[in-house]
Order: structure tokens, then C-alpha cells, then sequence
């Protein structure tokens, strides 16, 4: 399969093109930051939307899988203008391009439509209801893609891994500081369903492989607290967990309002799919493997160079 990935130097888009190349055709988009990669590689601004319809003839993919967005919350408030353009126009232009070709469309998306606030788990008929910029402007793509594109595939994530920048998930947040024997918080009162970016790239491919349409929860199939997470963490790797200082989210000062409750049912996935999620524990042993492997540093190589 011929798959055009955006975002390819975002923490999911690089894992999942490094991932998959050697099992199908990847082309990367990406605007400047990526360079010597083993798979296919082209520079293109997305927010130049004239350039779309060149983009997919040139490339001719059976699938895209648009990873890109704007995923910094804090920042999200600060600019809701380019946000929306972002997380919202980009996407609605693409399904409507990818459907007038017949191409696949994977549009990613976030747990974080949710306020948290319904008593149980979240499945995909709930009415989402966004805190924040970000959460709506991600909404907002959303409604874009199936309004343009009904054939399209929404995938609402939670993942970890190992980043270009190396400071883009909660996981790299707890290696980098435990490893210098830094005071860190986890909020003791925020559940989520995280799943590995290696296992979240598995099991969009076969989404695709199976051309599903409509909205999925592809997240981990067990929930745990974020001081949980940071506690399984320090566990795997052999730090002290001690570190950890539990506190509430509404203590910590966070520009942007955080939903408590984001678990989600992943049975309309696994029953599409035909097998079960991945859960936490089996992704940390891979996310501790890479680690060991040194695959953050090799992931670095791919670094774009900038001329001084």
C-alpha cells in the first residue's frame, strides 16, 4: 500500500513512517525539519491548501493517514486562529480531496473532544463536549472530514514514544526528568487509556487494511491515572519513584482547561478489527526496548541540519 503520511516529523507521523516503510510505500510529508530518512520524503508547507491537489496527484497514494496538527494545548489558546486552520480547514480539505480521488482518508484526532465529566466510559456515540481551543478546534476537524468525506476514518488517540525533540510525551517527561533525579507531579486525578505510538501505528495500518470508515477510539485498552503512568515508568526504567508528587490537575496552574475522565471503550475497534488492543503495560516493554536499543538517538539522525 502506497500511504502518504503528514506531519511526518511529529511524534506519531515519524514513528509510524519509520515503522512502516519496510512494509509499504511511505511518503512523508513534511515543511522542513527532516532530512535522510528511509523513506520517501516531501517538503510541503500543508497550510499552502492551493498546493493539496498537486500534492495527491503527484504522489498518487491509496491511503492518507493526516497526522498533522497543532497538538500544543497551552498554545492552542494563545492562537485559536491558526489552530483552526489547522486542526479544522486543513483536515475538511483534504477528506474532500481524498474523496473526489478516491483515496483513503485517516484523520487523527484526540480523546480530548470529551469534558470528562460522564460517570463510566466513553464510547463513540457520546456527545463530545470540548474545555478548550484545541479540543474544539480538533472537534471542528472532525465534523470537517465527514461532512466532506462520509468514507473517511476518524481515529480519536492517547499515545507515548520517543519524539524528534525528545520532550513531546508524557512519557519522555517522566524519563527526562527521574533520569536527573528531578521532583516532577503527576495528577492523581486524570485517567486516560494511553497506547504506544509503535502499537498505534499497527493498528492504523490496519484500519486501512480493512478500510474502515466512520469514528473509532483507538487508544490502550486499560485506563491509569497520569501518576500512575509516571509510576509505571520510573518502574520499568529504575528510577525512583519516589520523585512523583501526586497532585490534582486543578492545582497545577495549566492555561488550558484538562478533561479528568478521558477513558474510552475500544470494543467497536477491537471487534472491527478482529483482536485485541494493546494495552499500557506491553507498550511500556517496547517504549523501554527502544530505550535500551537507542532508537531516540537514532531517531535524531534524521534531524534537518540548519545552516548557522
Amino acid at each position: 500500500m502506497k500511504i502518504l503520511v503528514t506531519g511526518a516529523s511529529g511524534l506519531l507521523g515519524l514513528n509510524l513512517s519509520l515503522q512502516m516503510h519496510t512494509q509499504h510505500q511511505i511518503i512523508g510529508v513534511d515543511r522542513s525539519k527532516l532530512a535522510h530518512t528511509p523513506f520517501d520524503l516531501i517538503k510541503l508547507d500543508l497550510l499552502d491548501l492551493d498546493a493539496l491537489p498537486k500534492l495527491l496527484s503527484e504522489s498518487k497514494p491509496d491511503a492518507v493517514i493526516h497526522c498533522a496538527a497543532n497538538a500544543l494545548v497551552d498554545a492552542c489558546e494563545l492562537h485559536p486562529d491558526s489552530a483552526s486552520t489547522l486542526n479544522a480547514v486543513l483536515p475538511g480539505r483534504l477528506a474532500k480531496l481524498c474523496a473526489e480521488r478516491e483515496i483513503q482518508f485517516l484523520h487523527i484526532s484526540t480523546d480530548a473532544v470529551f469534558d470528562g465529566t460522564k460517570e463510566g466510559i466513553y464510547n463513540e456515540k457520546d456527545e463530545p463536549n470540548p474545555l478548550g481551543v484545541y479540543a474544539q478546534t480538533k472537534l471542528d476537524g472532525e465534523i470537517a472530514v465527514l461532512e466532506a468525506n462520509p468514507n473517511a476514518a476518524i481515529a480519536r488517540v492517547n499515545f507515548f514514544g520517543w519524539s524528534l525533540s525528545g520532550t513531546r510525551s508524557l512519557a519522555e517527561f517522566f524519563v527526562n526528568n527521574l533520569g536527573a533525579a528531578q521532583h516532577v507531579n503527576g495528577f492523581d486525578d486524570v485517567y486516560f487509556c494511553p497506547m504506544f505510538v509503535g502499537d498505534l501505528a499497527d493498528t492504523l495500518v490496519g484500519m486501512l487494511s480493512k478500510s474502515l470508515s466512520g469514528m473509532y477510539h483507538v487508544v490502550g485498552s486499560r485506563a491509569i491515572t497520569k501518576y500512575e503512568f509516571g509510576q509505571s515508568i520510573a518502574r520499568q526504567f529504575g528510577f525512583d519513584a519516589g520523585l512523583i508528587n501526586p497532585i490534582s490537575v486543578s492545582d497545577a496552574g495549566l492555561k488550558a482547561k484538562r478533561s479528568t475522565n478521558l477513558r474510552l471503550s475500544v470494543n467497536k475497534l477491537s471487534t472491527a478489527l478482529g483482536r485485541e488492543i494493546p494495552n499500557f503495560s506491553t507498550g511500556l516493554a517496547k517504549f523501554y526496548t527502544q530505550y535500551q536499543q537507542r532508537y531516540p538517538q537514532k531517531m535524531r539522525g534524521y534531524q534537518q541540519v540548519r545552516e548557522q
